[in-house]
C-alpha cells in the first residue's frame, strides 16, 4: 500500500512538471516573436531561474529554439512538426460526432454537419430530432446556397471565387438576378453581424434552420452546424435558447479544431 501511494505521488509530480512545461510553451505559441527569458518567465508566471532549466530542455529536443544573436526564445523545429501532424489528424466529422449527439438531446431538433464541395453545401454527418416527424435530410445531400441557413453560413464566410461556381450551378433553380444578389448581399452581412443565419419555410415550407460555421485553427470556416425543427418550434420563445446552443456547440468543435480562442465560431441556420 505504501508502495500504491508513492507511485501516486511520483505521478503527480511528473504531471504538475509538464503542465508547468506547458505553461511555457503556450506563452511561446501565443507570441508574434520571440521572447527574451525574463519575458517568458513573466508571462509564464515562474522564476527566470525554473523556466531557463525547461527551456534548456525542451531546445534539447527542437520544441524550443533560441536565436544565437539575441538569445530569445521562439518555437522549435520540432514543434512545428508536431502542428502539422496534429492539423494532418483532424478530422472535423468524427469531432463533432458526441457535440452533435449532445445538442440533439438538449434541444430536441435534428443536427447537420456540412461540408463545403464542388457544387455548394453537402451534408456529412446528422444526428435526427425527436421532433422532426417524418421530414429528415439525407446523408450527401447538396444543399441550396441562398435558400438555406447553411448555404447563408458558406456564402458570407467564404470567398467568392470559392462560391461562383456553385452558385452559378444552383441558379437555374434559385434565381441570380441583380436584385436578387443585392438581397443576398444584405442577408451575409446580417449574419456576419449576428453571428449565426437563420431560415423559415424554404427548405421545407413549415420548418426552420438555423445554422453557425465551425472553424478551424486558421480561422477559416470549416463546416456549418445547423439545427433544424419545425417552425413552430424555433419560435421566439425559444429561438434565443437554441442560438445559444447551437453557438455553444461550434465553438467547442472549433477549439477542437484548434481555432484561435479569441476568435469564436459564430453561428447560422441551415
Amino acid at each position: 500500500m505504501e508502495t500504491d501511494v508513492t507511485q501516486i505521488g511520483e505521478s503527480s509530480r511528473r504531471v504538475q512538471s509538464i503542465e508547468m512545461g506547458f505553461r511555457i510553451l503556450r506563452v511561446l505559441q501565443a507570441s508574434r516573436t520571440a521572447l527574451p527569458l525574463r519575458e517568458v518567465a513573466k508571462r509564464s508566471q515562474m522564476p527566470p531561474s525554473k523556466v531557463h532549466l525547461y527551456l534548456v530542455s525542451f531546445a534539447h529536443d527542437g520544441v524550443v529554439q533560441q536565436n544565437p544573436k539575441t538569445g530569445a526564445y521562439g518555437l522549435g523545429s520540432f514543434a512545428i512538426q508536431l502542428g502539422l501532424a496534429a492539423v494532418r489528424q483532424l478530422d472535423v466529422v468524427e469531432l463533432a460526432r458526441d457535440v452533435m449527439s449532445d445538442l440533439r438531446t438538449r434541444t430536441h431538433c435534428a443536427v447537420y454537419l456540412s461540408l463545403w464541395g464542388e457544387r455548394g453545401p453537402c451534408i456529412v454527418s446528422k444526428a435526427d430530432g425527436t421532433i422532426q416527424g417524418a421530414f429528415a435530410v439525407r446523408l450527401g445531400y447538396v444543399l441550396p446556397m441562398t435558400t438555406t441557413a447553411t448555404g447563408l453560413i458558406f456564402l458570407t464566410h467564404l470567398s467568392s471565387t470559392v462560391t461562383t461556381r456553385a452558385l452559378a450551378a444552383q441558379a437555374s433553380f434559385e434565381g441570380t438576378t441583380a436584385g436578387r444578389k443585392r438581397d443576398l448581399e444584405k442577408q451575409c452581412q446580417k449574419v456576419r453581424d449576428d453571428g449565426y443565419a437563420s431560415t423559415i419555410g424554404m427548405l421545407h415550407r413549415n420548418f426552420a434552420g438555423l445554422s453557425v460555421p465551425v472553424m478551424d485553427y486558421s480561422g477559416e470556416i470549416a463546416a456549418a452546424l445547423t439545427l433544424l425543427a419545425p417552425a413552430d418550434h424555433i419560435n421566439d420563445t425559444l429561438h434565443d435558447q437554441l442560438v445559444g446552443e447551437l453557438k455553444a456547440a461550434a465553438a467547442v468543435i472549433s477549439r477542437r479544431m484548434g481555432a484561435p480562442a479569441e476568435d469564436p465560431a459564430n453561428s447560422a441556420v441551415a
